[in-house]
């Protein structure tokens, strides 16, 4: 990827369901290579709707959608699903799949490729050890409290080491030294280039980080804020 290009590009994006109001209006937004990205704002206001659209869930109802440079409104599905094995995603809902092992959810992005077992056991290993999930790699979802469900969930998502990494409340259920250690490993992602955005209502998580802040309100975007601005 070029070091210039857009991760993402929104220009006018509108979203309604059916005929009712927008919940979404006039976004315009860009993520860079490479770019570290809060989005924040009042509950309600749209985060996990906008992150939706960007991780190909959604379609907008209007408006010019590019990732990686792609519109896509003119995407094959087969290049959607290309498109979506570029971009690791973490949900407020993890999505576990409930028959495997954190161990066996954790490599589900590596086997998809074809990569063999032999090759991704120390890196799943050394990652779970990472997120504090070291001895319960052998368990199944069902038995994690959420704060582990969640663990399991972020691993799963940068174990692939993704071009875009999209994250809905990352440590909205964890304690704070955990929460610290996972911000360490966005930001080390990062620092070997993957575009990060992250909606939370930490704030104390935001000032950590020396990074792009957008806040979402009324279903528009404002941007161009700093960590020491009124959030």
């Amino acid at each position: 990827m070029s070091a210039d290009m857009d991760v993402v590009r929104f220009e006018r994006v509108g979203l309604r369901y059916g005929r009712g109001p927008e919940i979404l209006s006039d976004v315009n937004m860009r993520l860079r290579r490479g770019s570290f990205t809060f989005l924040t704002g009042p509950s309600g206001a749209g985060k996990s709707t906008l992150l939706k659209l960007c991780y190909l869930t959604l379609k907008q109802s209007r408006g010019l959608i590019n990732l990686f440079e792609n519109d896509i409104s003119v995407m094959s599905r087969a290049e959607e699903q290309a498109t979506k094995r570029r971009i690791g995603v973490v949900l407020q809902d993890f999505r576990l799949i409930d028959h495997l092992s954190v161990f066996e959810n954790v490599a589900l992005p590596l086997r998809v490729t074809g990569e063999q077992r032999s090759v991704y056991t120390r890196d799943v290993t050394e990652l779970l050890q990472w997120v504090g999930l070291g001895d319960r790699m052998d368990a199944m979802p069902q038995t994690l409290s959420g704060g582990e469900q969640q663990r399991a969930a972020i691993a799963r998502a940068v174990i692939a080491k993704p071009d875009l990494l999209i994250a809905d409340e990352p440590t909205g259920n964890v304690d704070p030294v955990i929460g610290r250690r996972l911000l360490r490993l966005f930001s080390e992602m990062n620092r070997m280039g993957t575009t990060v955005l992250i909606a939370t209502h930490d704030i104390d998580l935001i000032r950590e980080m020396q990074a792009d802040i957008l806040r979402i309100e009324n279903g528009q975007v404002l941007s161009g804020l700093h960590a020491g601005a009124a959030l």
